[in-house]
């Protein structure tokens, strides 16, 4: 009766994030007028940084396990000595759902902060629908006129400006870049290293021989205690949903995917079916955590520090770095490592595995249609993409955080071995916002550091080169119209489908009525959904 009332409840609540959206008559840009007419912009030359400014963005756990807000952040306190800009932050509580309910609520509201940084690509209606809705504001004259740094990285990187620009031709955010390739990966499978040696066993590198360590680790006591409370494998609902961990190996993705040029849903697809049939079997078997389906932050680190999980889907810093670092004093012999993308047969390549684009639509900053002052919001944010900016959010500052040593912004030991016990990753975020992402461009010389383990620095190497990841969507963005009708299709279709395949892999729906979920997808408009995908995805390659 709950779950019901809750989803009644988020329903109410994307219905009036909706209305808002179709209702709302607001400024489109900021050289328009209420009618459309053209406002003459002021002078580079006349606008300062703004006095203060309200900004609303997630506190993720690495930084809020030392800081209340980023006003406690050292890169933005430096900010404010150089430009006198005072912020006020607004931080939503929670991980994942939690934030976006908050966002929806907020949006609806109507009252909006100056600053919103937010996946806008994935708002109700998309970003272009959020502009003609007054709620954000287009950015392309002001970035041209008041914004010279992410100008010359725009023009000098057509590709990327290709990405942050929807169809209607807005740019509508001040963009998280990952500055290299290697930024690009960063997630995958992780292993323990000490279990595997203890049980001499090799790295997994097919479903089989998954099956195989996931099953010693299990039965044979790894961790020593004479207890049977080892938990062979975690992988979130999100993870293999969203990212493709363990359905690569299958030769499709989860959800929308590129087949040489024709979208097509992966769930409907028979081979989702045996994907299914072995999550069922693993989870039958007390391979796969009974607790996979809601897994937050917390208890992952309860499960790791307490010397339980054999493997899980992670980070190569949040999660081999951060949990070596926890782990060292623990116990000394504990070890882990990136294990491959995982296919059917030896030798094969994952048909997809994680891989960001240099754009992916996080943690980047839209300016509110209320906002009085967006010439110098503008140039506020076009700090961080200065070189000077750039080397405050992703080093902090010199002489505390870093030195530079023959020409490389190069970490202290503040950062590299904390005086306070912190890991890195937590050392990282008082000072910087590179280590997960903000407006602003990440620079490898961060990674080079921050990765200061081989098997971290191994991770880039092993994720990227067993997964194929041909099958990928580019950044696509639908049209107001698209939108509208894809994300009430998708809105009802996530629900069924979260309930459903978290049923099918626990046992409490049957696999024969595979075919049934197939057929309850396409009588909710999955196919209408691919099409509109289709047509985006088309635009997209014609820009």
């Amino acid at each position: 009766m709950m779950k019901k009332m809750k989803t009644l409840s988020g329903l109410f609540l994307l219905l009036l994030v909706l209305l808002l959206v179709v209702g709302c008559s607001g400024n489109k840009t900021a050289s328009e007028g209420e009618k459309g007419e053209e406002i003459e912009l002021k002078d580079p030359e006349d606008v300062g940084y703004p006095d203060k400014i309200s900004y609303w963005t997630e506190l993720v756990p690495n930084v809020a396990a030392t800081s209340k807000s980023l006003n406690d952040v050292a890169a933005y306190q430096e900010l404010e000595k150089i430009t006198g800009t005072k912020v006020e932050f607004k931080h939503p509580s929670g991980e994942g759902s939690d934030i976006t309910e908050q966002f929806n609520l907020m949006v609806a509201s109507g009252k909006l902060p100056d600053v919103i940084e937010y996946n806008w690509r994935t708002v109700p209606n998309g970003p272009d629908q959020a502009i003609e809705a007054g709620t954000i504001i287009r950015l392309n004259e002001l970035i041209e006129r008041y914004a010279p740094n992410l100008t010359k990285y725009l023009n000098e990187n057509p590709e990327v400006k290709k990405m942050v620009t929807t169809d209607d031709g807005n740019i509508y955010t001040f963009p998280f870049l990952r500055g290299d390739e290697s930024l690009m990966v960063f997630l995958g499978m992780i292993i323990r290293q000490d279990w595997l040696d203890k049980l001499n066993l090799e790295v997994p590198t097919t479903i089989s021989e998954w099956e195989e360590v996931l099953t010693a680790i299990k039965n044979e006591d790894p961790n020593g205690n004479g207890k049977a409370d080892e938990i062979p494998l975690i992988v979130q609902l999100n993870d293999f949903k969203y990212i493709g961990a363990f359905v690569g190996a299958y030769g499709i993705h989860a959800q929308f995917y590129n087949d040489n040029g024709t979208v097509k849903y992966g769930s409907i697809q028979p081979e989702f079916k045996d994907f299914l049939t072995t999550m069922n079997s693993w989870y039958e078997k007390g391979l796969l955590d009974p607790d996979f389906s809601a897994v937050d932050s917390k208890l992952m680190d309860a499960k790791v520090t307490n010397d339980q999980l054999g493997s899980f889907f992670g980070f190569s810093g949040g999660g081999i770095g951060k949990y070596t670092g926890l782990m060292e004093e623990k116990n000394p012999d504990f070890k882990l490592i990136p294990a491959p993308n995982p296919s059917l047969k030896e030798g094969e390549k994952a048909a997809t595995g994680h891989l960001e684009h240099a754009y992916s639509g996080m943690h980047s900053a839209a300016i509110s249609g209320t906002a009085e002052n967006p010439e110098e919001i503008v140039k506020w944010l076009d700090y961080a993409y200065s070189e000077e900016g750039h080397m405050l959010f992703n080093f902090g500052i010199e002489g505390e955080s870093y030195e530079m040593i023959d020409g490389t912004p190069t970490y202290t030991e503040e950062i590299t071995n904390n005086p306070d016990g912190l890991p890195m990753t937590q050392a990282l975020g008082k000072y910087i916002r590179a280590s997960y992402g903000g407006p602003l461009i990440q620079d490898k010389r961060y990674l080079e550091q921050y990765y200061e383990l081989p098997e971290q620095k191994d991770a880039i190497k092993i994720w990227g080169e067993t997964a194929e990841n041909k099958i990928n969507m580019p950044p696509i963005t639908l049209n107001v119209e698209e939108s509208e009708e894809f994300n009430s299709i998708m809105s009802d279709i996530n629900t069924h489908y979260d309930e459903t395949v978290i049923n099918f892999i626990m046992g409490e729906e049957p696999m024969d009525h595979f075919d049934d979920f197939v057929e309850t997808l396409k009588g909710m408009g999955i196919e209408r959904a691919i099409e509109l995908q289709q047509a985006a995805l088309d635009r997209y390659m014609e820009r």
